[in-house]
């Protein structure tokens, strides 16, 4: 029984039910911390383990489930070793940096490329089932007969697979607790411990609050795992109109990022904020779609006119097979949905419906709504879509495969109508959001911005590691994240073999519980968490939103410091579930101010970054080509310059497979 059930049949809310012990201390000592027990931690702590360490993870919500990953995923990238494909790691990463300018991370593209396909056999040993075993897809384009892998994307190339993975989450969880890994689910991880209390210093743990008890939670490691996942609630929040339309949920709030950030870590790309997204309209996949995981299905309009599918260079396609094809023949379908941005050729993008259907359906050829008219497939690729694909993929297996087949949707003989909206997100991304009937401030979402690291992916900071797709800069998604974490994981225990506990600083400690107590025992409290939050979204659309200047970004700054100070101090908390989220709100004021530090920072527009400065529109000038490291000391905010491939310069080499070769093996850390 729910809340909302309970209170339906008993006519009131029910009383708190746990003991709460706000300041009561609790304090775990392990040689690793993973914070975040999303896809990412949960394999970081798994590679701590089997290299010896003990591992603490402090997980938000409960890992059984927790992460963006946790639901199940069907898509999984970077398996580019497979005995298949066609591509290398080297081919991964350069490809990933060269259609986005640089502006990804080509080190964690090629760590993934390398290793995403033993991570993804490991997860065959869990119990995860990554292959077309009882033959229901024999003799398709999609499979290979020897192995029995199933393809997405790209049917040549052979990277990209479909998997069977609703049950990826639990295998992880399970796995990790036979282990021995330590879990603390429901804590919420505010901020990170470094050495002598200070700024810029190595990473000795981190404090936190358990959002069921209240309690204070001191994690004193010796390495630091940050894998939190990524965020929307800074610059869209409306959780009862939106949380059921989003990819994302309100655990969310880019905390790795934030406390990184307060710790002194150096963070690059968090001036890249794309106003799009799919954060609002419809529930993911609910409408009709020919993208992504509906890749290939066939549509057609109100008159039954079919809508061809057309290449990413625009080409209409006459053949099912030439949807899953690159454009171009000496090119390759890198994959859709890793993080990457905005690109400069069409030639590594997936196909979409033709580029003309606005014009088709403005002058009358074409009529809407369009339509998925699933009867039109094989019925074995019928069943890859409705069977496969959206039973395993985590925004949908509950809410749309078993929802409208227990309404009765009967893919053999019923369409799936597509949202009825702005004809130019038709051929991409129609139905995931409705989006021209939302004011484009509603759909800020952070780009690839995050801890920037070294080969070893550990950040600036000593001690501090990052994986996954958000807090790891510009790394991608599910597998991808599940990749760098089992890398991660390694390194903090060779880092934790290598290096001696040191004792937190007591004052730190108190500052932080201060800072969190404080609304518990603010009994004129009159802001809620939820108004704090609404208001610190709306100052982050209206001042890092499309206008950028100087100015403006001071003033955005200016109103989140006296958000802070002002109505930050009138707020109160009913219990540790509030508490838990309004602590979240402080930090994501926090978080507000870097990406505007962040913005002001690049002196330049970018059209691939999505970025606009109207005090400065010269658009990507050579001299602004490169990446910001932003960290901050004793409240000044501090920025250099970092070419996009500083990862193949000295120390480096320029060759991937040297360095990987050099990092991807145990040494000395130094501090």
């Amino acid at each position: 029984m729910n809340w909302h059930e309970y209170a339906i049949r008993h006519g009131k809310l029910p009383e708190w039910p746990y003991e709460i012990n706000y300041g009561r201390e609790n304090v775990v000592e392990s040689d690793v911390l993973v914070v975040g027990g999303g896809v990412a931690g949960c394999r970081a702590a798994i590679a701590a383990l089997q290299q010896g360490a003990s591992v603490a993870v402090a997980e938000r919500g409960f890992t059984k489930r927790s992460g963006l990953g946790g639901a199940g995923v069907d898509h999984w990238h970077g398996a580019v070793t497979n005995p298949c494909s066609k591509i290398t790691p080297e081919m991964y990463s350069d490809t990933a940096m060269q259609i986005c300018d640089g502006y990804t991370n080509g080190l964690a593209r090629y760590i993934i490329g390398k290793e995403g396909w033993d991570t993804l056999l490991e997860l065959e040993e869990m119990g995860v089932q990554i292959r077309d075993e009882d033959d229901e897809f024999k003799d398709t384009m999609f499979r290979d007969e020897e192995t029995k892998l199933l393809f997405a994307y790209d049917v040549d190339n052979k990277h990209c697979l479909r998997v069977y993975g609703n049950n990826i989450k639990p295998c992880l969880d399970t796995e990790m607790r036979r282990l021995g890994t330590d879990v603390y689910d429901r804590t919420c991880i505010t901020a990170l411990l470094t050495d002598g209390g200070k700024q810029g210093a190595r990473v000795i743990g981190a404090m936190g609050i358990n959002d069921r008890t209240g309690e204070f939670f001191i994690f004193k490691a010796k390495a630091v795992v940050i894998a939190t996942g990524g965020g929307k609630r800074l610059g869209t929040f409306a959780p009862e109109l939106t949380e059921s339309q989003s990819m994302f949920h309100t655990n969310l709030t880019n905390m790795g990022h934030t406390i990184a950030w307060n710790a002194g870590a150096e963070l690059v790309l968090m001036d890249q904020l794309f106003a799009g997204g799919i954060d609002a309209g419809y529930a993911p996949y609910s409408m009709g779609n020919a993208d992504n995981t509906y890749q290939g299905a066939p549509t057609v309009d109100a008159k039954g006119t079919r809508v061809q599918h057309a290449s990413a260079a625009g080409e209409l396609l006459t053949e099912e097979r030439q949807i899953f094809q690159s454009a171009r023949p000496d090119t390759f379908v890198i994959g859709h949905g890793i993080g990457l941005g905005p690109t400069n050729t069409p030639d590594y993008n997936v196909s979409t419906l033709d580029h003309a259907l606005n014009d088709k359906i403005s002058s009358g050829e074409l009529r809407l709504p369009l339509y998925n008219d699933f009867s039109l497939l094989d019925p074995k690729h019928r069943r890859l879509i409705w069977g496969l694909m959206l039973s395993h993929e985590g925004k949908t297996r509950v809410p749309i495969y078993e929802t409208l087949s227990k309404w009765g949707f009967d893919p053999d003989k019923d369409m799936l109508q597509y949202a009825i909206t702005n004809a130019d997100m038709l051929s991409h991304r129609s139905s995931w959001a409705g989006l021209e009937h939302l004011p484009p401030n509603w759909l800020i979402t952070a780009g690839g911005g995050g801890i920037v690291t070294d080969w070893r992916l550990q950040g600036s900071l000593p001690g501090m590691f990052a994986a996954g797709g958000f807090p790891l800069f510009g790394s991608g998604c599910h597998g991808e994240a599940q990749t760098t974490g089992r890398y991660a994981g390694r390194q903090a225990a060779w880092f934790a073999a290598e290096h001696d506990a040191v004792e937190p600083d007591r004052a730190q400690i108190e500052r932080e519980k201060n800072e969190l107590y404080a609304p518990v025992e603010n009994e004129g409290g009159d802001v809620s968490w939820k108004e704090l939050n609404y208001a610190i979204a709306r100052v982050v659309q209206d001042y890092c939103g499309k206008y950028k200047t100087e100015e403006i970004l001071d003033l955005g700054i200016k109103r989140l410091k006296d958000l802070r100070g002002a109505e930050g101090m009138r707020t109160y908390a009913n219990n540790p579930h509030e508490l838990g989220r309004l602590v979240e709100c402080y930090r994501l004021i926090d978080l507000g101010i870097c990406y505007m530090e962040a913005a002001k920072a690049r002196k330049a527009s970018s059209a691939i970054l999505g970025f606009s400065r109207v005090d400065y529109p010269e658009t990507d000038p050579p001299e602004w080509h490169c990446l910001l490291p932003i960290s901050q000391l004793d409240g000044k905010t501090r920025v250099r310059k970092l070419p996009c491939d500083y990862y193949r310069r000295a120390p480096y080499s320029d060759v991937l497979s040297d360095n990987y070769d050099v990092y991807s093996a145990p040494a000395k850390m130094e501090v």
